[in-house]
């Protein structure tokens, strides 16, 4: 897509973020609650075409498209690349999809092989990363941090992502503070309960063994129910920085 002026979409599970670019810079945004989790099947089309389109006023420009909606859940489903990738592999799996209007692009993802052997993939937080890469030096060895509910730990070697690990520490931590033993009813945010959860971390190995600490931290006297929910966090995001920050590669670190 060579057009100077074109519709960019990171369109994730939950919400839709749009801007139209022109030469290079964003002029306009706008934000949706159309994440491809809230639409029925199939409506991912129509509503590009009769709600994200007309409210940023590009109904006539080409547009590239990012994240979940090129999984099975989205649009349409779009083969990963596979790492090592720059933008040029990015570029060489586009997919165009069906649209009464301008061309619509969609990027394909990336998937690797893990350090422990295992598969893992990724959608948008791709187009983040080397769009990064390319508009700063990347020679050498980067670790990239990307926050979120399934943060990615990635490896840029380059310009080119060469691996990465995902957590789900965001989400565990939502489903063990609504869903577990650990459950917190009322909670407030508390630096020094957050602080302990990151020593209780360690070096991030024996987790399940060390949620526990949270409970018995407040049956045996040790702690008031209203810090679980910071010590919980701090534990969450100490294991994950510990074990992530080591698990794609001994690189120089960029958080």
């Amino acid at each position: 897509m060579s057009s100077s002026r074109f519709l960019a979409v990171d369109w994730g599970t939950t919400n839709v973020r749009a801007w139209v670019v022109e030469e290079g810079r964003a002029v306009r945004a706008e934000d949706f609650p159309l994440g491809v989790s809230r639409l029925a099947p199939g409506e991912a089309a129509r509503r590009f075409e009769d709600t994200v389109r007309p409210a940023l006023g590009a109904e006539d420009l080409p547009a590239i498209l990012c994240g979940m909606i090129g999984s099975n859940l989205g649009w349409e489903t779009v083969p990963y690349a596979d790492c090592p990738a720059d933008l040029d592999t990015l570029a060489a799996g586009l997919r165009r999809v069906s649209t009464d209007g301008p061309p619509a692009l969609i990027v394909p993802g990336l998937r690797c092989e893990r350090p422990d052997g295992g598969p893992d993939v990724m959608r948008g937080e791709e187009t983040q990363v080397l769009g990064w890469a390319a508009s700063t030096s990347t020679r050498g060895e980067k670790l990239i941090c990307h926050p979120g509910t399934h943060a990615k730990w990635v490896r840029l070697a380059n310009g080119r992502i060469e691996r990465f690990v995902t957590s789900m520490t965001g989400e565990l931590f939502d489903v063990l503070r609504r869903h577990s033993v650990l459950q917190v009813r009322e909670s407030d945010d508390d630096e020094s309960a957050f602080d302990e959860g990151l020593a209780a971390a360690g070096d991030g190995n024996a987790l399940a063994s060390r949620l526990f600490t949270a409970r018995a931290r407040v049956v045996g006297g040790d702690m008031a129910p209203g810090k679980v929910k910071s010590y919980l966090s701090g534990l969450l995001i100490g294991a994950e920085i510990a074990r992530g920050s080591s698990a794609p590669s001994r690189a120089s670190r960029w958080c």
